[in-house]
């Protein structure tokens, strides 16, 4: 993502879905105007609010502790804090939701939830802990490959990952079956060459998704980048510059230089695809990049629309193939032109 915006993002205003807040606090790293976290879920933009707090108000330590990255016994205690510094309906969200605070903010949400459920009930009867360590391990690449099709790779790997990243189970611990409504053929299939591919081609000891999976939580070595020790610094000079909106992506005001959004696309018909992304044309600087991903469902820039933007095939392809996110079936970086 960061990649993708970069060339656009120097001072220029990006917009992001808000999601937790974890791309949208990324985002400051690349020194826009203004980053716009949008979601139609109030839940999430309190999510972002409680993190911009967080990196306010706390210094390293205390902020690794309060988030959840760290153990602490007083995450409820720095809330009474924090709040008084919330917005009144993040305050509201949050006041009802003090055992999330408790356990720490980066552990709330379904996702997590049902990578927890993977973690404790699945993998254990795939691989013991000791294993699971040698998949996190620093290696060369020829000995990950060797790794994973020499001991991970087990004929239970195969058949538990089919069956937790099924459509059934998916949509009823993970992913709103909604989203199932504009997929074809098969789900764990796809999702588990693109495991192959990212537990051989792809560093595992630094992969914050894979370690967050895998035992629960980040590691020193593998943190998401807007907890990184070299960003959390610009991070935090720059929290005055995100705004959070809450309603359609398609509806916030422009106009912007880059987008990142997610894997939004895939909830929606075709038709309603091509209807939002022209929105979303509407709303850009002439240059500006979209940057989105697919899980399953194949969306692109529509055909119609190719008269005022261009995908950028060659970037996209290079920057999936690097992206520690690696279950994304694709990602996709478009480029608007100047049509005046």
């Amino acid at each position: 993502m960061c990649e993708a915006l970069a060339p656009v993002a120097k001072g220029g205003r990006l917009l992001t879905i808000a999601s937790s807040g974890d791309n949208a606090l990324a985002l400051l790293t690349l020194d826009p105007a203004e980053v716009v976290a949008v979601d139609l879920s109030p839940a999430q933009l309190a999510c972002v609010m409680i993190r911009v707090a967080a990196f306010t108000e706390l210094d390293d330590e205390a902020l690794l502790a309060f988030l959840g990255v760290t153990p602490s016994t007083t995450r409820e205690g720095t809330y009474r804090h924090l709040r008084t510094v919330m917005p009144d309906d993040a305050c509201a969200f949050w006041d009802a939701h003090l055992d999330l605070v408790r356990d720490g903010v980066i552990h709330a949400g379904k996702f997590e939830a049902y990578f927890s459920t993977f973690r404790r009930r699945v993998l254990p009867l795939i691989h013991p802990k000791r294993r699971v360590e040698g998949l996190l391990q620093s290696r060369s690449p020829e000995e990950r490959r060797r790794f994973y099709s020499e001991v991970w790779d087990t004929w239970r790997w195969r058949l538990l990952i089919r069956f937790f990243f099924s459509r059934a189970v998916m949509g009823r611990l993970g992913r709103d079956p909604a989203f199932f409504e504009h997929v074809d053929g098969p789900v764990a299939t796809r999702i588990l060459s693109r495991t192959q591919y990212a537990f051989s081609e792809l560093p595992t000891d630094t992969n914050p998704y894979l370690a967050y999976i895998m035992t629960g939580n980040y590691r020193a070595g593998a943190l998401p980048r807007y907890l990184r020790p070299e960003f959390r610094g610009v991070v935090r000079e720059r929290l005055s510059r995100i705004r959070v909106v809450l309603g359609p992506a398609e509806e916030a005001l422009g106009p912007f230089d880059g987008f990142n959004l997610s894997d939004i696309f895939e909830y929606m018909s075709s038709a309603e695809h091509e209807r939002v992304y022209k929105a979303l044309l509407d709303s850009s600087a002439p240059g500006a990049r979209l940057a989105y991903w697919n899980l399953l469902a194949p969306r692109v820039a529509p055909r119609p629309l190719r008269d005022r933007v261009v995908p950028l095939p060659e970037l996209s392809k290079t920057l999936h193939a690097q992206d520690l996110a690696w279950f994304y079936q694709s990602f996709h970086v478009d480029e608007v032109l100047d049509v005046e």
